[in-house]
Formats: C-alpha cells, structure tokens, sequence
C-alpha cells in the first residue's frame, strides 16, 4: 500500500473541470518519486503533464517564470495547503494524507506521556485526517487534548515550517506537545517555538522521542553561531526571488543596522541559497537569511560561515537578548 494517497481522481476531475490543456506538476521532495506515476494519468486524458524537477519546500515556493515561459494553464502543487494569496497561475493545492496507521504509534507515545495530563496535538496537513482519532485514544487514556485554532492557518492543529501559530496558541495551556509526523524538522519548531517539552510520534516507523536532548544540542550549536557571527565584518543578506520567502524591504533594514554598528553589508538575491552559491563570495564572512527559515535551522551541518536567521541576527545587534529570542522561537517570522 502506497504511504501516501494523491487523491488521482480528483486530480482529474479537477483538470477537466478547468480545461487545461497544459499543466506543470510540482512536488517536495520525497514524494516526487510519484510524479511520472500522475503525469500517465493526466495524459490518458488528453493534457499534457510538465514535472517541475526543482526543490520545493513549501506552499511559499511556487514556479515563476516557467510558468509563461512554457504556457502553464493550471499548477497542481502536492503536499502544502495555499499560503500565497494571489498565485501567478490558476493552483490547485493536493494534501496528500498519508495512509500510516496511527493507532499504534499513539499507544507507543502513552509512556513517556504518563507524568503529563494536558497535552498539545499538532501536526502536518498530511496527517490532519487523524487528529480527532488520536485525540479520542488521548481522551480514553485520561489526559486533557488541546487543538489550537489560530486563524493564520487554514486548519486546526497544522504548522508549517514558518508558522507554528497553532502552537503559540495554546502553549500556556499544555504540559506537553504531542508532534504526529515524519522527519525531525517540523517536530522540532514545535520544540523550539515553546520551549515545552516535546514528543515526537513517527507513525511511519511507529517511533517515538521526546525532543529535548536534541533540542538542547541545536540551541547550542545556534549560540555557537552567533558568536562566530559576531566577529564577522562583512555581511551578506539573502533575499529570495521566491514569491511567498521574499522579504526585500526587511533585508534592508537588516543593511543599515550592520552599517549603523560599523560593518559592511550587500543584499544578495537568489533562488537557491545552497553551500555552494554562498562560496562563491570568499570576502563575506557571515549571512543573515530572509527567506526559508529552515535554511537558518540547518545552516551549521550545511554552510562553511554562519547563516543567521532573522531573529538571531536581532541577538547579535543587540535588539534582543538570547532569552527573549528563544520565547520568540529561532525561526519565528
């Protein structure tokens, strides 16, 4: 059985029903595997399937310009729910809901969530479907569930990995968040956003862990970072030509406060922020990255200098102090 249910059908019915004629199909990573698979469906049909073969991290990162260059009727973005609100051509948003039972990754969570009675239920939008069973064994179990329901997401309990609203929502009310999902990343801006413990409960492999060791360990090496970027002279500011990452107004800013304490700045644009663009600019000493915050959360495995985001940057000028920051979160926007 396939981890992931792409809706085919829908798909479909939703192309016809707009009477595209040319559509570009555009996946994240790990589920673009499935691209060719949808791309013989939509063609049976009549219509001609493009896969983008760039990275996607998110609803924030659509297609621009090969959007016309190549006459795209319709985008059929996999795996994010809408966060742009005036896209450049007509998009359709498929959640993609994994298919993984949840029932036993849940019992595996109820140990190290025995000395805990009110619990915070977050997610990805891949998992939403299971919200209400998972809050339902949660009940069964004794504890006290909270789902936040912040109206800067479109759906109850759901973060991304810029907004982690739905969790700043109810942190003063929780003992502990319970994080449903695959890989680390979103897990740990829960962790990182509230500074309260959190689990983490893999249904794909039926794991669980309680985040704070790893939590600990990545604040450190954030410190670290800062301090390194603190004896920095000259600094470059990224700003992505990505719609939804782009913070050009913010990046200057950012210019003229380095420039205030005596140090040189340039703003430098880009699509792709990857180690090796950044190389190439041996005279630049440290970052400040406007754009995806998950490339600030994995600069010190990536990146040869430091990558500050936004709010650590605020700590190396004085605008804030480390203890401040963290209530803030590492990479809150």
């Amino acid at each position: 059985m396939k981890a992931f249910d792409f809706d085919e059908e829908k798909i479909l019915a939703e192309i016809i029903a707009q009477g595209a004629k040319r559509v570009l199909l555009q996946l994240p990573e790990g589920l673009k595997s499935e691209a060719p698979n949808i791309a013989k469906i939509i063609e049976k049909a009549g219509i001609l399937p493009i896969i983008s073969g760039d990275p996607c991290y998110g609803a924030c990162d659509l297609p621009g310009t090969e959007v016309d260059q190549f006459n795209i009727d319709l985008l059929i973005h996999f795996g994010h729910s809408k966060m742009i609100k005036n896209e450049k051509v007509s998009t359709i948003y498929i959640n993609v809901q994994s298919t993984a039972k949840i029932t036993m990754t849940i019992e595996n969570s109820l140990q190290l969530l025995k000395n805990y009675s009110q619990i915070g239920l977050v997610t990805t939008v891949q998992h939403l479907q299971t919200l209400q069973s998972v809050q339902d064994l949660l009940i069964k179990a004794g504890k006290t569930v909270f789902i936040g329901n912040s109206d800067q997401m479109l759906s109850r309990g759901q973060v991304t990995g810029c907004n982690y609203s739905n969790v700043k929502s109810i942190a003063d009310k929780v003992d502990v968040f319970l994080f449903i999902g695959g890989g680390n990343f979103h897990a740990l801006g829960v962790a990182l956003t509230t500074t309260k413990p959190t689990i983490h409960a893999n249904p794909f492999d039926q794991k669980v862990n309680l985040l704070n060791l790893k939590v600990n360990k990545l604040l450190h090496k954030h410190w670290d970072l800062i301090q390194k970027a603190k004896k920095a002279k000259n600094f470059g500011i990224l700003v992505s030509l990505k719609p939804g990452q782009e913070n050009f107004k913010k990046a200057i800013k950012i210019k003229k406060i380095i420039e205030k304490i005596g140090n040189s700045a340039v703003v430098i644009i880009v699509r792709e922020i990857l180690p090796e663009v950044l190389m190439e600019f041996p005279t630049i000493d440290a970052y400040v990255n406007t754009a995806c915050p998950r490339i600030s959360f994995e600069a010190p495995l990536k990146f040869l200098r430091p990558v500050l985001s936004i709010n650590e940057f605020k700590v190396l000028s004085g605008e804030c102090s480390w203890e401040e920051m963290i209530k803030i979160g590492l990479f809150a926007k």
